[in-house]
């Protein structure tokens, strides 16, 4: 039976490898040893450089369609309020047809807001298949990779040993079982440091740049869910992966951890604190955000407010007046007619209002015959 996982990932395979070597080269041309640990651990540092700088485009993207999201979320949360407890499929359709115009309408998706990480992971499986294959020339001294990493280099990978004890095919697994001390304290603090800084990544997201809104919603609950469970799938998946997957996750992390700052502290989510602190940092430096989201000097920002207010006076005064409602009861009494309502009945004796013989109370009370 053909290995359809493996014919899915040998194009990816042959990327990374490609990649990989690549660095390798560099390196090497560099006056690094070929066949020493630090070489291909500095290989695997520039292939997540490669890979996140691709991603960049695609992080941006994300971070507009998140944007977005927060933006038609109350608008969302009033169609799943209009359509709250109707479970007939009528229903059902009319509240996604509602949903998907309201995603057509701001040109965003769910699926857009987390369209890096599933980019990511199929390129995270071909490095795990590439180094956990690496393993096989111990038993194959014929093995080589799909792409560039021939049989030499595979060999240089399998035999590469960081600081002299650690294999970078090695897991913690393996180490325990060869007893390998120095190995296992490697992996156990690179699991540990690779736990710490996935939780801290998504700490930075809750606590800093999310606005009062989203904190109320069911998603910020998941997310606060998610912020503990993952470490705790990472402490079991951990003993399992290879020394240079721990590497390349480790080093993943760090880099979205910058890029994630650099977000928050330049385009933070707008009332989040975050973008609070960003515009007490702007007004010490006599600068703030205009309206169409520019940095402009202070100044500037004041005149433009005084200009706004103007045209917004302006506006309010040029606006047709409300005619407050008037009963009916209360228009007869005025003399007139309800405001926006059809004119007064007339009454029972007459063209309505008093009689026509002037009589107060409407000719009710005739004088008495004598």
């Amino acid at each position: 039976m053909p290995d359809l996982f493996g014919i899915i990932l040998w194009p990816l395979k042959w990327a990374v490898e490609l990649v990989l070597v690549a660095w390798h080269w560099l390196f090497t041309t560099m006056g690094l040893p070929a066949a020493e640990g630090i070489t291909w651990v500095l290989s695997i540092v520039g292939l997540v450089i490669v890979v996140r700088a691709a991603l960049i485009p695609l992080f941006v993207r994300q971070i507009k369609s998140q944007r977005k999201m927060m933006e038609i979320a109350p608008e969302l949360r009033k169609v799943q309020e209009k359509y709250r407890g109707k479970r007939d499929q009528l229903s059902r359709e009319a509240m996604s047809r509602e949903t998907m115009a309201l995603y057509k309408k701001h040109g965003t998706t769910p699926v857009s807001s987390c369209l890096p990480l599933l980019v990511q992971m199929p390129i995270f499986f071909a490095l795990f298949s590439v180094l956990n294959d690496v393993q096989k020339i111990g038993a194959n001294p014929d093995f080589s990779g799909v792409g560039l990493l021939d049989n030499e280099l595979t060999r240089e990978f399998y035999d590469a040993r960081l600081f002299g004890v650690a294999s970078l095919h090695e897991t913690l697994i393996n180490a325990v079982e060869s007893s390998n001390t120095v190995a296992i304290v490697i992996l156990v603090i690179l699991v540990a440091l690779m736990i710490v800084s996935q939780f801290f990544t998504q700490l930075q997201i809750i606590s800093k740049n999310l606005s009062p809104e989203a904190k109320t919603g069911q998603a910020y609950q998941m997310q606060k869910i998610m912020l503990y469970i993952l470490p705790l799938a990472f402490i079991f998946s951990g003993v399992f992966f290879p020394l240079g997957v721990v590497i390349y996750w480790f080093t993943s992390n760090i880099w979205t951890m910058v890029q994630q700052f650099i977000v928050i502290r330049e385009m933070p989510t707008p009332g989040s604190d975050a973008a609070k602190a960003r515009e007490e940092r702007l007004a010490r430096k006599g600068k703030a955000i205009n309206a169409e989201g520019k940095v402009v000097p202070m100044a500037k920002y004041l005149e433009e407010q005084e200009r706004l207010r103007i045209e917004a006076e302006k506006a309010k005064a040029a606006a047709p007046k409300r005619q407050q409602p008037v009963s009916k009861q209360r228009a007869k009494k005025q003399g007139g007619k309800p405001a926006g309502g059809a004119p007064s009945k007339p009454s029972a004796g007459g063209a309505g209002g008093p009689s026509s013989s002037g009589d107060p109370d409407g000719g009710a009370s005739a004088p008495a015959a004598r």
